[in-house]
């Protein structure tokens, strides 16, 4: 685990950047102007959590980074305070000697310590919330990859999937928050029930926009027959695949679990590996 707190705050400053930029450019700022019909897939929700994940670990990091200024600001004062003392002489100035030595190792400790829980240190910040923003961004990622991408390169030839948005929404932005999840979050801090919160939005985001489909809500126009798509994916549009979309779903829950688990079990065996080595350097 890395614990270099400028090198986690360069490197999610960057992430947070690819994030924003590419969204941005997905909903059409850079372009024709703002499309807000695109919020209504997951791909843009999954990365709105994920732009506000980064935000909060920004600031994180930069609270954390900054305590060794202050501490290094408030040794400063009191070395100065003390070399007063010093350079006023007079009765006590052996006695005086000896307080600023003893001053000047105190602050050295200090600003060790300082230094050790400013530049370095724990960075995995909201371990539980990162590991679920994870697999719900990843899922973005392979259903694209996996599902969507093949049907596109065979369905529509001239479809702009190697743009930057594209690239950034479906790719960049799901592999940067899941490689700032193994590069600083420290182990042992998952719960046995965040393998089930992982479920959540994904779920939350079906139903909805299987209500809205059956109510009438229309997506987009199919380029095949030119009939209203009443659903955003293609495995679960109940007006065309039918039941089979219920097979689509379960897989997909089913998924999430299998790598819910993953994450727990494997946060588990880091943990315990952490400690045996504790143990070992200890004895």
């Amino acid at each position: 685990m890395v614990e270099n707190r400028t090198f986690a705050l360069g490197y999610r400053i960057a992430a947070l950047i690819v994030a924003v930029t590419g969204f941005l450019t997905m909903m059409g700022v850079f372009g024709s102007g703002w499309n807000f019909s695109v919020l209504a897939f997951y791909t843009l929700q999954s990365n709105v959590f994920v732009i506000v994940l980064f935000i909060m670990l920004v600031v994180r990091t930069i609270i954390n980074l900054h305590d060794v200024s202050k501490v290094s600001a408030d040794n400063g004062s009191g070395n100065n305070e003390a070399g007063d003392d010093l350079r006023a002489g007079g009765v006590g100035y052996f006695a005086r000697f000896k307080m600023v030595c003893s001053i000047n190792i105190m602050l050295t400790i200090r600003t060790t310590n300082g230094l050790r829980e400013g530049k370095t240190g724990d960075v995995g910040y909201f371990a539980r919330i990162e590991m679920v923003c994870s697999i719900n961004i990843m899922l973005t990622f392979l259903v694209y990859w996996v599902l969507l991408a093949p049907r596109v390169f065979m369905m529509v030839d001239d479809f702009p999937i190697w743009t930057y948005a594209n690239l950034a929404v479906h790719g960049f932005t799901p592999l940067l928050c899941l490689l700032d999840y193994i590069l600083f979050t420290k182990p042992g801090h998952l719960k046995y029930r965040d393998v089930y919160y992982v479920c959540i939005f994904p779920l939350i985001y079906l139903i909805g926009t299987s209500i809205a489909g059956l109510m009438g809500y229309v997506y987009f126009i199919s380029a095949d027959d030119g009939l209203p798509i009443r659903f955003p994916y293609f495995f679960y549009d109940f007006d065309r695949i039918g039941m089979l979309a219920f097979a689509y779903i379960a897989g997909l829950v089913v998924f999430l679990v299998v790598v819910g688990h993953a994450f727990y079990f494997i946060d588990r065996a880091k943990k315990m590996r952490h400690k045996e080595e504790l143990s070992t350097s200890g004895d």
